[in-house]
Formats: C-alpha cells, sequence, structure tokens
C-alpha cells in the first residue's frame, strides 16, 4: 500500500492505494471505447508539456467508481490495466481508497461528488477544450466558482452542488476555476457521451 500526495498549485490530494491486479467492472469496455473516441476528438489528450488532460468514470458499488488512472494521458488507447477502482471518498479530507494497478486520478474528487449528489448518475466525464469552455462561460452553464481550483475538496464540494440542485440524472457543468475543464454526467455512459458530443458540435472548433 502506498500513501501519496499530488500538489500543483494550491493542490493537496491524498490516495491510499492498493496496487493490485486490473479490476474489470460491467461496462469498462463501453467506458474504455468513449474514451478512445474522446481522444480522437482532442477532448482527452496531453498538453505540449507533458500534462495529461480528461479522465471518465463508471460507478461500480454505490458511491465507488472504476476511473482512468493518474497520467494516461498520453495514450491513445488504454487497457484494462490503465483504470482504477475508488472505493470510497472523503470531499472534507481530500481522500481517496483506491485499488488496481495504476493510481486514480486527481480529479476523482469531483467524480465522487457527482455520484454522491445524484444516485441515479453512472457516468461522469471531464474533458477540456478551450473553445467549448469559453462558450459555456459566455453563455451562462452551470459553473463552479473562479475560487475553486482544480484537484481541491471545494471544486468538489462546489459540482456537487451544482448536480444537487439542477435535480436531474445528466446535465453539463464548466468547471470555471479548472482552466477548459468541462464535466457532463449522465445514467449511463451514453447518454453522458452523448452531452459532450453535443457540446462539441455547438461549440468546438
Amino acid at each position: 500500500m502506498s500513501l501519496n500526495h499530488v500538489n500543483e498549485g494550491i493542490v493537496k490530494y491524498t490516495a491510499e492505494h492498493r496496487f493490485s491486479l486490473a479490476v474489470k467492472t460491467p461496462h469498462w469496455e463501453e467506458l474504455n471505447e468513449t474514451r478512445t473516441l474522446l481522444y480522437r476528438l482532442g477532448l482527452i489528450g496531453v498538453y505540449g508539456n507533458g500534462t495529461g488532460y480528461g479522465n471518465l468514470s463508471v460507478r461500480f458499488e454505490n458511491n465507488g467508481f472504476l476511473i482512468s488512472g493518474t497520467a494516461t494521458g498520453t495514450m491513445p488507447v488504454l487497457a484494462a490495466e490503465d483504470y482504477c477502482l475508488v472505493e470510497s471518498f472523503d470531499i472534507a479530507r481530500n481522500k481517496v481508497i483506491t485499488r488496481g494497478p495504476v493510481e486514480a486520478s486527481s480529479e476523482s474528487m469531483t467524480h465522487g461528488a457527482v455520484y454522491e449528489s445524484r444516485c441515479a448518475v453512472n457516468c461522469v466525464i471531464h474533458i477540456h477544450s478551450r473553445a467549448v469552455f469559453d462558450c459555456m462561460l459566455r453563455d451562462n452553464y452551470p459553473s463552479t466558482p473562479e475560487s475553486a481550483a482544480y484537484g481541491t475538496p471545494e471544486i468538489a464540494a462546489a459540482t456537487g452542488e451544482l448536480v444537487r440542485e439542477a435535480g436531474r440524472d445528466e446535465g453539463q457543468i464548466v468547471l470555471a476555476g479548472h482552466d477548459e475543464g468541462i464535466v457532463a454526467y449522465g445514467a449511463n455512459i451514453e447518454k453522458a457521451l452523448n452531452l459532450i458530443l453535443e457540446l462539441n458540435k455547438k461549440y468546438g472548433v
């Protein structure tokens, strides 16, 4: 078991991770196919400085979920070994308990907040797009505060609150304090993906 700390600016993220064989949950293959499509569209990937962006998850049991692993943005196609199971999380403490061959994305807390806020949501997708991000802010889509930065309990809590306020099983959120960050969620993988594709068709370049 390892105890890791990831810092990016003011980000403080702690994961208690148990390395194990790949965890194949129901729908992981569909999730992986969706991730490949999003990579091809440039909505998940890696910046020129080597920093990866974007991730996606599917609910497993209760509020647990399978999520694409950290540092996988450079890879066009993932395998089962590139996913991590988040077994539990504590937003206030910014801590997750995970297992799998790789560790979870530092954005796992935001995914968890969505699942915790709406029991019928079964998929969360987080992408990056300058064009879509700017247009969503311009058009007043639901947004987290600019003060809620990447990887913090504040952005997770704000996202969860927006999901609760919407009172729906699907939605689109712009992460105002996480440059270019966008989240879509739905009752299943297809519905969450369609919300992303809708945004990309409407605003993408």
